[in-house]
């Protein structure tokens, strides 16, 4: 048991470091600008990097920077579930559930 890998959840992998993605959704972030799902051990690792070398935020996959605003993330994501990314439709279902609207996220 002990060095063996864990098994692959739903979510699939992080796509920096390969490993499983959690279930809990507190373990993982999903960067706005291109919809990806990062294990919170690649987004730390990154934020780290950019203090010690004083840069600013960015993705640490697709090197966007990181949205200014509430709005302008929304609108990523919204570009995102135009080109119909399933993990933007399920952020956005999930957000909508979250909100007691559920026809809403039926939508997505």
């Amino acid at each position: 048991i002990l060095f063996k890998q864990p098994e692959i959840s739903h979510l699939g992998g992080c796509p920096i470091c390969c490993l499983p993605l959690r279930i809990d959704p507190d373990k993982s972030t999903m960067m706005s600008c291109c919809c990806k799902l990062i294990c919170d051990g690649c987004d730390c690792a990154n934020v780290i990097r950019e203090q010690e070398e004083k840069l600013d935020h960015t993705c640490p996959f697709c090197r966007h920077p990181t949205p200014k605003s509430e709005e302008e993330g929304n609108r990523n994501v919204m570009t995102r579930i135009e080109a119909n990314d399933p993990y933007a439709l399920r952020h956005m279902g999930r957000e909508r559930w979250g909100e007691g609207d559920y026809d809403g996220a039926f939508e997505y």
